[in-house]
C-alpha cells in the first residue's frame, strides 16, 4: 500500500514543485499517494491536481481539527508557510500556522517533516538585522519542529531568480539596456540563488529518499553564490544585452518599495552581504544530495535560457 505524503501549498510555487518531482520521480511516485493540502479546493490550480488523479484536501492552517483531518494516515509532510507580509495575515501568524502543522504532524504519528525554513537573522546578525520578520517566524517554527522531537529535515530555499524576473528586478532602459538596482555592494554581497519552481522539488526528493541522512539536518538550497556583478555579467553572456548594477543607498532604496515592507526588504538585501543569506552555510552538502538521486540544481545561466524571450 502507498504511503501518504502529504504537501501544503499544493497550489503554489514550492508545493507545486514537490508534487511535480515526485510524480516524476520513478522510486518516489510508486512509493507515496499524494494528498494536495490547499486552502481552496475550488481554485483552478486546485481541480488542475485532481484531474491528475491526486487527493486534494481543504485545511484551515488557523484550525487544529481541520489539519488533524488532513494529516490523518499521513507517512511524510512537506510544509511550506506564507509569510504575513505576503498574506496580509496579523503579524506572528505565521509562526501560529506552522506550530500548528508541526503539531498536528507530531499526533499524526507523521515519519518525516519537511518544512520550507530559513535562518533566525535577529540572531545571525547579532541584533543588527531585526526586522526580517519572514526569516525569523520561519526560524522559530523550525524551532518548534526540533523542541518538540518531531523527525524533520529542514531545507532553506535561496533568493528567488523569479525575483529578476516576475517581480522587475531587472529594468529595461530606453538603449534595451538592462539595470539591476539594489542596496548591497556590486561585489561583496552574495546572493544564493535558487529557482525555486523547479527545484524546491529535487530538494525535497532527495531528502525523502534518504531520510536516515537527513533527519534533524538543514539543508541550504541554492545553485551558487553570486554577486550583483555576476548576475549581470552571466546576464550579458546569455542573452546579448548591455546589463549594469546600480547601488543605491538605503533610503533611496526604500523609497521604491511599499512603506510597510521597505525596512524589510531592506534588510532581506543586507543580510546577503553580512551574516549571509545562509549565515555562511556551504551549499555543498545539497549539491551532493542531488547528485545522489540524479539530479542537479538549476543554475543562474540554465534559467536565463530558458527566459531570454522576455528580454527582448
Amino acid at each position: 500500500m502507498s504511503k501518504i505524503l502529504a504537501v501544503f501549498g499544493a497550489t503554489g510555487i514550492q508545493g507545486g514543485s514537490v508534487i511535480r518531482a515526485v510524480l516524476a520521480d520513478p522510486h518516489l511516485s510508486e512509493t507515496f499517494k499524494i494528498r494536495a493540502v490547499t486552502r481552496d479546493v475550488s481554485k483552478s490550480s486546485a481541480q488542475t491536481l485532481a484531474q491528475q488523479g491526486i487527493e486534494v484536501t481543504s485545511a484551515d492552517m488557523g484550525s487544529g481539527p481541520s489539519l488533524a483531518a488532513a494529516l490523518k494516515g499521513a507517512h511524510t509532510v512537506f510544509l511550506v508557510t506564507v509569510p504575513d507580509m505576503v498574506s496580509g495575515a496579523t503579524p506572528g501568524t505565521e509562526t501560529e500556522h506552522g506550530k500548528n502543522v508541526a503539531d498536528a504532524a507530531k499526533n499524526a504519528g507523521v515519519k518525516h517533516l519537511i518544512f520550507s525554513s530559513l535562518i533566525n537573522v535577529t540572531d545571525a546578525s547579532g541584533g543588527k538585522l531585526p526586522h526580517v520578520a519572514h526569516f525569523d517566524r520561519k526560524a522559530d517554527v523550525e524551532k518548534h519542529i526540533r523542541t518538540e522531537g518531531i523527525p524533520a529535515t529542514f531545507i532553506q530555499p535561496g533568493y528567488y531568480m523569479t525575483n529578476f524576473t516576475d517581480l522587475g528586478l531587472l529594468r529595461k532602459s530606453e538603449d534595451a539596456s538592462y539595470t539591476l538596482a539594489g542596496p548591497t555592494s556590486p561585489t561583496k554581497a552574495q546572493m544564493p540563488l535558487f529557482f525555486a519552481g523547479d527545484d524546491m522539488g529535487k530538494y525535497f526528493v532527495a531528502a525523502a529518499r534518504n531520510p536516515a541522512k537527513v533527519l534533524n539536518k538543514t539543508i541550504a538550497a541554492a545553485a551558487d553564490y553570486y554577486t550583483p556583478t555576476r548576475i549581470m555579467d552571466e546576464f550579458t553572456q546569455v542573452t546579448g544585452l548591455k546589463g549594469q548594477y546600480l547601488q543605491l543607498d538605503h533610503e533611496v532604496y526604500k523609497g521604491f518599495l511599499p512603506p510597510p515592507i521597505a525596512q524589510e526588504i531592506l534588510e532581506n538585501e543586507l543580510l546577503c552581504e553580512e551574516p549571509g543569506f545562509f549565515a555562511g552555510a556551504s551549499l555543498v552538502e545539497g549539491h551532493d544530495l542531488l547528485a545522489e538521486v540524479g539530479l542537479k540544481v538549476t543554475s543562474w545561466k540554465e534559467f536565463l535560457e530558458g527566459k531570454k524571450e522576455i528580454f527582448v
